[in-house]
């Protein structure tokens, strides 16, 4: 991501606040900065870094602000800005590895307006939105919904109902998508380059804030949802050419203790067969809660393999921060 003070969107690409049907300043100024640092020794500072810096969105009049979970995964410290240059510290009020959401809460009065969650859930390919970083209306992109689907990562993530957006914003992580009316309906997830048809388009991934509402209370009350924990197995594969292909694993994770290496082709799991990511995910997590032993096909150099991996709950794995 680039610094905020090197760059801009030119006019031509903001939002035009007379268009709107609702107060972009006040939308604008909801979204504040977040920078967090993460002890050396975590689990996720090798891949994520130790010092992490994106957007928030101030989602109620308590100093409750909502973020993309990265940000705020084995977060030690938070502090947060706002367009208007006021700092103060929040802590981590909860991360869901299920939906890749997060939670903070500013530790004092951020002295701005808070924007609401959209309430319809109505969102549809082609809609008009706005895509908002931290840094005021210069960080402001007049964008499009492109399309809406299921995403895949190969961090074990699975969206069911992703919203990507074009043209892209080089700032997303964290960033909030506001709809016409002037609530939030995504938070800034990942740059895609993708090939669609034949072309080469660049967009965003949004995570939709819809599927935050069922697990509100759990995430106030508890830190994260009270669903029971997915299996998780360290074993980090990608698509090519519809074969599945194991391209890391985590350290010490339970698919690396089970014998699988770097390479191999995922081909099942039990007496199912997989091919995609997606349906490698879903096959694994319908056998039970983080816990299960998973019987994953692996066909390597030729010759198939099962082997049984021990799953785990990747929250076992994760720094905790002292609570307040």
């Amino acid at each position: 991501m680039q610094n905020a003070d090197e760059w801009k969107f030119p006019h031509s690409l903001r939002p035009n606040p007379e268009k709107l049907l609702f107060n972009l300043d006040r939308a604008i100024n909801s979204v504040v900065k977040v920078r967090t640092s993460i002890p050396a020794a975590a689990f996720t500072a090798d891949v994520l870094g130790t010092e992490r810096i994106g957007s928030g969105v101030l989602i109620n009049d308590n100093g409750l602000i909502l973020t993309v979970g990265y940000l705020v995964t084995e977060a030690e410290t938070v502090w947060l800005t706002t367009n208007l240059n006021q700092s103060i510290p929040g802590h981590v009020v909860a991360y869901d590895q299920s939906t890749g959401l997060g939670l903070i809460q500013a530790l004092g009065s951020l002295d701005v307006d808070a924007s609401e969650l959209d309430p319809s859930d109505l969102i549809t390919v082609n809609d008009d939105i706005i895509f908002v970083s931290y840094g005021g209306i210069k960080h402001s992109l007049q964008s499009k919904i492109s399309r809406i689907d299921e995403f895949a990562g190969y961090w074990e993530y699975l969206l069911q109902a992703a919203i990507y957006t074009s043209p892209p914003h080089p700032q997303w992580g964290g960033a909030a998508i506001f709809n016409t009316r002037g609530h939030v309906i995504g938070i800034g997830s990942l740059f895609l380059q993708e090939v669609v048809e034949g072309q080469d388009q660049q967009g965003n991934l949004a995570i939709p804030t819809s599927i935050l509402k069922p697990i509100m209370s759990d995430m106030l009350e508890l830190g994260r949802s009270s669903a029971p924990a997915r299996p998780w197995l360290g074993l980090y594969a990608v698509e090519s050419e519809k074969t599945l292909i194991v391209n890391s694993l985590a350290r010490y994770g339970p698919a690396e203790l089970a014998g699988v290496l770097q390479g191999d082709k995922v081909v099942g799991v039990g007496e199912e067969s997989v091919s995609t990511l997606s349906h490698f995910l879903r096959s694994v997590w319908n056998l039970g809660a983080a816990g299960i032993s998973v019987p994953v096909n692996i066909n390597r150099n030729g010759n198939n393999l099962q082997l049984v991996i021990n799953s785990i709950d990747r929250n076992d794995f994760l720094f905790k921060p002292p609570t307040h």
